[in-house]
């Protein structure tokens, strides 16, 4: 019987129902462990099981297991054999005939595909380089019985006759791991490594340069890690580290023998900080600066106009080339104001004597100047989307992070490019915003890039580490990571059929077995649980509702409690929190969600602003659905606008006498979110006439705040105000201001409700 990926659905399904987990007569079934298909991740591109499912072989039963060509994997030999030795059986090699397991190499090209063949007694995993064996090998050991993975698979195994054809979709699949903000150690890179190879990753960019910290060992240069790896925390205390060149080594050689490449990214001309920390004359103003202690985007960049510093870079460059043997070193680019470039004479004069527009065309010089470098090295240069701002430098590649406007315009000019936007690929993201099934629907090949001069190479995943020290990175990684890696093997040819989520659930449930063996600290799909409010009799109630039949729970509101599914009364306002169970695990902290049952709450509302695809707070009723935004502002309850007013009109549909109004808005300036610099609440009877009752004035709202909180804004007590519509006028900061990294750029400006009280 022979099936393959093109009818997924149908092809999980019949799998799923046809699979019986027999033994041969002469074996128990209880003691021998069975293995089979049913959790491969990624999926195969063709399986083909043999007419007699119920007819399981058994390979060890006690006796040893006989290699033939283990000396075709080249030194990823040393890996395979460790793992089969840990399976728990002898493992003998170097069988020229009688062998069951047989690594073959034909042809000649270096790409990842192979075929794994289960027949007649015989493992066959032939490719056409030492790669695609390694990624037949990995479908082997997903196939192996889970037990397999701690030595439990002594007495033998079954497994099924098939025959598996694969390759992959997209020839770069990864994940970018920020070292800078939280420093790793070089044990958990191997076992983010180990995860990403059993996944069938094979890139792992390594975030070494950034304003919070500075993580590779330079010889010339020592103070960058004396000084730049180390910073001081708003509470005092000290963060830092860094990887000496030996532990890079070591590092980089552990990802080659699992088919891993390792691209490291230095961050110029912006994201700098803590180089300029190091040594300031590599900046603009030659100021002494401290290595950032604040997540942000911050003005003090490389100065492009200073001979020495580029002299610096190509000095840094040149030994991180004779570390990593990587063609493709990435180089950042993002997210670098102009603003000290705009002021400084050697910059100024840079631009002139090259003929240059502005400085974003001094960016692009910049850029070209150290990509010419490293081209002379043998390396290409991957830069951020914004590298395209001032045109795209010669040679660059494009990584398209800001949705994936960039992916399509370096494919209309014919460059290569890596998708990683934030709607699908951030995994710093909460859940709220990007779940599993957001993942796992990305189509990293957009309209408009089939047909360019330019190639879409494959995407990667983020995991930028501002909130997410490493004992958090695993849970926000897996298992959403798993999903693109899906996406990129499979394709979204694949991916993209209707039943093709709920069958990679199915396939999960039972890998995440597996990643508990490899104590692998897996994070949920989604959110555990949702909630929905609604009115009832003029009264406000609350359902948190599970999003699997794995989670049980129960849900809280001032003292009350019921399991999780039912309702409960929401009397004024407070916190609805909900004790969850997740897979057989109590989670230490509650679920928790801040409702308001006010006057307003779903009654109709009208909106004088658009609010921005990426803070819609939920949609058009945001700001009148009854819950309140968290100090998270990616918890999808924020709504927001940049460069605009917030303006609303809640219809509370019949007269009443109101007591006061309150709303929410979020601060947090390194972000490019201020206060607003005036609020005005208005009433109306009619709708046409409006009288202000309350208005109030925030002078301060663009003097420098480092705070990152929740500022309420309230009428005060009312007397005597009777409407049916409430006017709110929030008005925009304008621009950062001068002071501001990213002065210039339009503010952001969040809300989370109106809330009215009635008397």
């Amino acid at each position: 019987m022979k099936m393959n990926c093109k009818s997924f659905g149908v092809y999980f399904v019949m799998i799923c129902s046809m699979f019986v987990f027999t033994s041969c007569s002469q074996k128990s079934p209880h003691s021998i462990p069975t293995g089979g298909i049913e959790a491969l991740i990624p999926l195969p591109k063709s399986v083909t099981l043999m007419e007699d499912l119920e007819d399981r072989k058994i390979f060890f039963s006690g006796e040893e297991l006989r290699i033939q060509g283990l000396e075709n994997l080249g030194p990823t030999a040393e890996v395979v054999e460790a793992w089969l030795m840990g399976v728990g059986v002898e493992v003998r090699k170097d069988f020229p005939t009688n062998a069951n397991l047989v690594f073959e190499i034909k042809g000649d090209k270096e790409d990842e595909s192979y075929d794994l063949i289960i027949k007649n007694d015989v493992i066959q995993i032939i490719a056409n380089s030492e790669v695609g064996l390694f990624r037949g090998f990995t479908t082997l050991r997903q196939m192996m019985p889970n037990s397999c993975e701690y030595g439990g698979c002594v007495s033998g195994f079954f497994l099924p006759e098939v025959l598996v054809s694969d390759s992959p979709e997209f020839e770069h699949r990864g994940l970018l791991l920020d070292c800078c903000r939280h420093f790793m150690d070089v044990d958990f890179i191997k076992k983010m490594i180990d995860n990403l190879a059993l996944h069938k990753m094979n890139v792992l960019h390594w975030h070494l340069t950034e304003d919070q910290g500075w993580r590779i060992e330079i010889d010339a240069y020592p103070l960058l890690t004396e000084v730049g790896a180390w910073r001081t925390e708003l509470d005092g205390t000290k963060h830092g580290g860094y990887y000496s060149k030996e532990e890079i080594r070591d590092i980089i050689q552990y990802a080659q023998k699992r088919h891993v490449e390792i691209i490291p990214e230095i961050e110029l001309p912006g994201h700098s900080q803590a180089a300029l920390a190091s040594y300031p004359w590599l900046g603009c103003t030659g100021d002494q600066l401290e290595v950032a202690n604040k997540w942000g985007v911050f003005k003090d960049i490389y100065c492009a106009g200073n001979d020495s510093t580029i002299a610096f870079l190509e000095t840094v460059l040149d030994e991180v080339c004779e570390l990593f043997p990587s063609d493709r070193i990435h180089i950042g680019g993002d997210e670098a104001p102009k603003v000290r470039w705009h002021s400084c004479d050697k910059c100024q004069k840079r631009i002139k004597e090259n003929d240059l527009k502005d400085e974003y065309e001094l960016q692009t010089w910049f850029i070209e100047r150290i990509g010419k470098f490293l081209e002379g090295k043998g390396k290409r240069i991957i830069g951020w989307d914004e590298i395209l701002e001032g045109g795209l430098p010669e040679g660059a590649m494009v990584q398209s992070w800001r949705g994936m406007e960039g992916a399509i315009e370096a494919v209309s000019i014919g460059t290569d490019v890596i998708v990683s936007p934030t709607s699908h690929c951030y995994l710093d993201y909460p859940l709220s915003s990007t779940n599993l099934e957001e993942i796992y629907s990305f189509q990293p090949r957009p309209e408009g890039t089939l047909d360019g001069p330019g190639r879409i190479l494959g995407g990667e995943c983020n995991m930028w580490t501002e909130r997410a020290p490493q004992d958090l990175v695993e849970s926000k990684v897996f298992p959403r990571a798993i999903g693109l890696a899906e996406v990129l093997w499979s394709g979204p040819e694949f991916t993209g059929a209707s039943d093709a989520y709920s069958n990679f659930i199915k396939r999960l449930e039972l890998h995440l077995d597996r990643l508990s063996i490899l104590k692998v600290d897996y994070g949920m799909e989604s959110v555990p649980v949702t909630l929905s409010l609604a009115v009832q009799s003029e009264k406000l109630y609350a359902t948190l509702t599970p999003s699997a039949e794995y989670i049980m729970g129960y849900t809280h509101f001032n003292g009350d409690s019921v399991l999780l599914g039912k309702s409960i009364e929401v009397e004024s306002h407070g916190t609805i929190s909900a004790s969850i169970n997740y897979r057989g695990r109590k989670l230490p902290r509650r679920e928790e969600f801040f409702v308001d049952g006010h006057a307003g709450v779903f009654h109709p509302i009208e909106l004088g602003f658009t609010p921005s695809p990426y803070y819609t707070g939920g949609g058009d009723f945001a700001l009148a659905d009854g819950r309140i935004g968290s100090l998270g502002f990616h918890d999808g309850v924020w709504q927001a606008v940049q460069g605009e007013d917030v303006i609303a009109i809640v219809d509370l549909e019949k007269v009443i006498e109101i007591d006061s109004i309150f709303s929410n808005f979020y601060r947090y300036q390194d972000a490019w979110i201020f206060t607003p610099t005036y609020v005005e609440f208005s009433a109306s009877i009619d709708g046409d006439h409006y009288e202000v009752i309350s208005q109030k004035e925030f002078k301060s709202a663009t003097l420098k705040n480092d705070a990152q909180d929740i500022v309420k804004v309230n009428s005060g007590k009312l007397m005597g105000v009777r409407a049916r519509y409430i006017k709110m006028r929030a008005v925009n900061s304008g621009l950062c201001p001068d002071w501001h990294a990213a002065a210039t750029e339009p503010t952001w400006l969040f809300c989370d409700e109106i809330i009215i009280r009635a008397k």
